[in-house]
């Protein structure tokens, strides 16, 4: 596990929200709130929201542009460098995009609660 992701900066559940979405894998969506939800924080979809916007100033990268709303909607595209950034990163993994919402949402969903198994 990269140490970065433990920066002293950044508040405990930034950095158990980091540890969760690095291991989202390739051609992989979840969501904010599946991340919350397994992190016993069903009602903090907002604040996985918020530590995604703080991992673009870390040194190592975390997956950011796979962690979408729950119906598949690309709401924090804002937040990267440019407003095509995040759908250019899915889309070069393979994720069909149509108007900001990822296609086959459910067949390319991941549940963090599948690093339990």
């Amino acid at each position: 596990m990269n140490k970065d992701y433990y920066d002293d900066s950044k508040p405990d559940f930034f950095k158990q929200v980091f540890q969760v979405a690095a291991q989202i894998p390739f051609g992989r969506v979840t969501s904010y709130g599946a991340i919350a939800k397994y992190l016993s924080a069903a009602k903090s979809s907002r604040m996985v929201g918020y530590a995604m916007n703080a991992s673009h100033s870390l040194k190592s990268t975390i997956p950011a542009h796979r962690v979408v709303n729950r119906n598949g909607l690309l709401t924090g595209k804002n937040h990267f460098n440019t407003p095509t950034e995040m759908e250019n990163k899915l889309k070069s993994e393979g994720v069909l995009i149509i108007n900001d919402q990822i296609q086959d949402f459910e067949n390319i969903f991941w549940d963090p609660k599948e690093l339990d198994y």
